[in-house]
């Protein structure tokens, strides 16, 4: 790898997530944002890259598009950039198999439940409904299967009784802005990878719920 590992990161939203991987960026001199995509033009995560000098790309889904052609010109904009990592923060569009297997180990997401609870969406009513008393957020490698990939690391929350969607989502979105950075570091410093659909950190497998200190 590079003595800087080139992240890109696709977003469709506010991109709170991709504020803090800039701002882990700024502590991590391995790893520079060189690319930030969106398939919304209003995104204020292109703001937010604005404001750090980032370039940005929008790739608009055209009326009828199929999703494989729609990917096909995503995947012109992603290797303009030739990213080393190519970071999902809050993209909200299902990638097509065939984009997915051409960055396969080099791209990552970070899904709102501690997989494999909750695929899908509306995680937070979902954990609510269910009276859990934990929930939380995975950040895992992607792969064809939606949600799927093997997870690199969780992080907890207590589910309250007084909660609903929006406080319980409020607090896991705390420890997203805290772990997903740091996998982003693990990857640029090349102690990050994924073999046979398992994921590795400094040559060792990690379990099957993510990274856990002993």
């Amino acid at each position: 790898m590079s003595a800087s590992c080139r992240v890109v990161v696709l977003i469709s939203g506010n991109g709170s997530n991709l504020q803090a991987i800039l701002d882990g960026c700024d502590d991590n001199l391995n790893a520079e944002v060189v690319g930030v995509i969106s398939n919304k033009p209003d995104a204020y995560g292109l703001v937010r890259a604005h404001h750090s000098e980032i370039d940005t790309s929008c790739v608009i889904a055209r009326k009828g598009e199929l999703r494989e052609d729609y990917d096909d010109r995503l995947i012109n904009a992603i290797d303009k950039y030739q990213p080393d990592l190519i970071v999902l923060a809050g993209f909200m569009r299902i990638l097509s198999n065939g984009l997915v297997s051409q960055y396969l180990g080099k791209m990552i997401n970070i899904h709102p439940s501690l997989l494999p609870k909750y695929t899908g969406l509306n995680t937070h009513q979902r954990a609510i409904d269910a009276k859990d008393t934990e929930h939380g957020a995975s950040v895992h490698f992607v792969i064809p299967e939606l949600d799927a990939g093997p997870v690199i690391l969780q992080a907890k929350v207590p589910v309250y009784p007084e909660d609903d969607a929006e406080t319980l989502a409020e607090r896991v979105h705390e420890q997203e802005h805290a772990i997903y950075p740091l996998v982003v570091k693990w990857f640029s410093l090349g102690r990050l990878s994924m073999n046979r659909n398992q994921a590795f950190l400094d040559g060792e497998v990690i379990g099957e719920s993510g990274y856990a200190p002993d």
